[in-house]
């Protein structure tokens, strides 16, 4: 069996925050002549319209879904925007084609206050061994406006190993966490290396 210390979020992951911390009330005071700080602004999403936040849900970052892409069929998306949705995900495993192409695609909301620092990390493990670590930034963003009602990130491409060593089944726990190393979602789920896609 794997050790609990596998499933932890890696202490030092590399990434380096460039802008000190700062409320939203802070962000949107900034200097409006200021060409480089609009632009930053507006990377954020800080670009007026109505703020979407529920006063009645204290989450900053909400992850709504995260679809898997791959030429040739349609995207497999699974729903994790209902609190529990994610506890039936390790029993519906993804099915990829060995040695296929395949991206994460993640849509999120950001309510409150600005979310810095997102980052998707996917510790991998096939029959209890680790096998695989996945480190994406997501980056920064302003709680959404109807302007843009929703976020999305989509990862780098990924090659499916191939071979029959490589085909079976792949177990994943998957965090969505910030710079201050608060998780705002967890979850297991998993995916079948498969020959070739079976008729869905």
């Amino acid at each position: 069996m794997a050790s609990n210390e596998e499933d932890t979020l890696p202490v030092e992951t590399g990434y380096k925050v460039t802008q000190p911390k700062q409320s939203l009330a802070e962000y949107q005071q900034m200097d409006a002549n200021d060409d480089s700080l609009q632009r930053y602004k507006e990377s954020l999403g800080l670009g007026g319209g109505t703020d979407l936040s529920d006063p009645n849900d204290p989450r900053i970052c909400i992850i709504l879904s995260l679809s898997m892409e791959t030429a040739g069929r349609e995207p497999v998306t699974v729903d994790l925007s209902t609190p529990g949705s994610q506890e039936t995900l390790k029993d519906k495993p993804f099915q990829i084609k060995e040695g296929s192409k395949f991206c994460m695609v993640a849509r999120f909301r950001v309510q409150h206050e600005i979310l810095s620092g997102l980052r998707y990390v996917q510790i991998i493990k096939r029959k209890g061994i680790k096998v695989g670590h996945v480190d994406e930034m997501i980056g920064s963003y302003a709680p959404n406006t109807d302007k843009t009602p929703i976020h999305s990130k989509k990862f780098p491409d990924y090659d499916a190993p191939s071979g029959m060593l490589a085909r079976g089944h792949y177990s994943c726990i998957s965090y969505f966490v910030d710079d201050d190393k608060k998780e705002h979602l967890k979850f297991t789920w998993a995916f079948d290396i498969v020959k070739e896609l079976k008729d869905e």
